[in-house]
């Protein structure tokens, strides 16, 4: 039996993977909004979008697992039509279309105007930019580029994602305007790789001059950076960063690894002794940022001494920030021809190892801040505490900082200033000042 509720269409949209997926969706919303759809995030809904990722093997097993628990609930008259659209979608479509036949579509990343149509919504083209943010009202992200020309061998996103494309700084800014006019004062800037942003269409590295011109956006406070790539990184980014105080002193630049030999059959582009010279000149130029990275243990050809390599010289750059994974054995990757020769047990206790102590190095530069004051952002209260970041803390990867609602009040969304009182490893206590 149908239930009254779903008598009239209902579209929800439901985003698997990373922030880029996160902005699709928001796009695609905005789209469905602007053709009189009644649309929702992760609600209740008789129509159902699954955006997937189809990164590594755990997200693309969610990715499969969402798609099964929809089809079944179709399959019992829960909801009427199941699509699906994003990475997974893009680079396994026929498998998918054979092995989960009672899903009504698939789509791959760059066919919104037909998702569009058979949802019974326009693609609008002067909507360019117009998202329906599913964030916190105080941050949204930006894709300033899609796509990626890096060779990186164990990585799947250029097959998934296509060659890389810029966006203008005009409409870059556009969007940034409108995203201010709604509330937003945190920009997150993403892309699969931020370095290379501009060499497409301005023939340069042009990061620099965009961050000029987001800095003149009225209401946006902290424009941040994710995903930048170690090889041709624009150094006058470093000067902006330090001269401009909405660009937080921040910077993700996921590294992979650090051993030579490791780093060379990566394709990399880059060796141990050119990244962490890289990392000193970031910090002496901007004395006190924070650097988050990403590292992979367990590629093929890793051995123990390479492994040692990389963990000595983690415990040697003190990240403030780091995360770490198992390597994922990708087909259509060039590592894909290599031997998947480390052990699942040895990649998962190696990776385990660098986050024990990426954990302690966490936990003793978060004392060094008990007693110092910072300006925070809240993005919401959640049980007992209102839950806010500094500058040196993006949204669901990184610190929060926790503020005791029984005895504080302060409003999401807002700007204060914290004094720190305690810490652990991932977490900030703090009160207002």
């Amino acid at each position: 039996m149908r239930t009254k509720s779903l008598k009239k269409n209902k579209i929800n949209v439901i985003t698997l993977g990373c922030s880029k997926n996160v902005y699709d969706s928001e796009v695609l919303m905005g789209q469905l909004k602007a053709s009189g759809k009644d649309v929702v995030h992760e609600e209740e809904g008789n129509i159902v979008v699954i955006n997937t990722c189809g990164f590594i093997d755990n997200a693309k097993a969610e990715s499969v697992n969402m798609i099964l628990e929809y089809a079944d609930k179709k399959e019992r008259g829960i909801v009427d039509k199941v699509f699906v659209t994003g990475c997974l979608s893009e680079r396994y479509r026929p498998d998918l279309e054979k092995e989960i036949p009672n899903v009504d579509q698939f789509f791959g990343t760059t066919e919104l105007p037909a998702l569009l149509k058979a949802l019974g919504a326009d693609y609008k083209h002067e909507l360019l930019g117009e998202r329906l943010t599913t964030t916190p009202k105080n941050y949204a992200y930006l894709k300033i580029a899609e796509g990626c020309d890096r060779p990186c061998s164990f990585c799947a996103i250029p097959l998934m994602r296509g060659k890389h494309v810029s966006q203008t700084i005009e409409k870059l800014v556009k969007e940034a305007e409108g995203l201010a006019k709604n509330g937003v004062k945190e920009l997150i800037l993403i892309a699969q790789d931020l370095t290379y942003y501009g060499l497409d269409i301005y023939k340069k590295r042009n990061l620099g001059e965009l961050l000029e011109a987001l800095v003149k956006v009225e209401g946006i406070e902290w424009i941040r950076l994710h995903y930048a790539f170690p090889t041709g990184f624009p150094m006058d980014v470093l000067e902006i960063m330090k001269r401009e105080p909405k660009i937080c002193n921040y910077l993700d630049i996921p590294l992979q690894h650090i051993s030579d030999s490791i780093l060379k059959s990566m394709k990399r582009g880059t060796t141990k002794e050119k990244t962490t010279q890289l990392l000193k000149e970031f910090r002496e130029a901007v004395p006190g940022m924070t650097i988050r990275t990403t590292l992979i243990v367990g590629y093929p050809g890793e051995t123990q001494e390479d492994f040692e390599i990389l963990r000595d010289w983690v415990q040697e750059m003190k990240f403030e920030r780091l995360g770490c994974f198992a390597y994922s054995h990708e087909e259509n990757t060039s590592a894909f021809e290599l031997v998947d020769d480390v052990p699942e047990d040895v990649k998962q206790d190696r990776a385990n190892e660098i986050m024990e102590l990426q954990s302690q190095i966490s936990w003793d530069l978060n004392q060094e801040k008990i007693g110092k004051t910072f300006r925070c952002i809240i993005d919401r209260k959640e049980g007992e505490h209102f839950v806010g970041r500094t500058e040196f803390d993006s949204p669901d990867v990184d610190n929060e900082v926790l503020i005791d609602a029984s005895k504080h009040y302060v409003k999401t969304g807002d700007f204060v200033m914290v004094k720190i009182i305690d810490a652990t490893e991932f977490d900030l206590f703090a009160e207002p000042v």
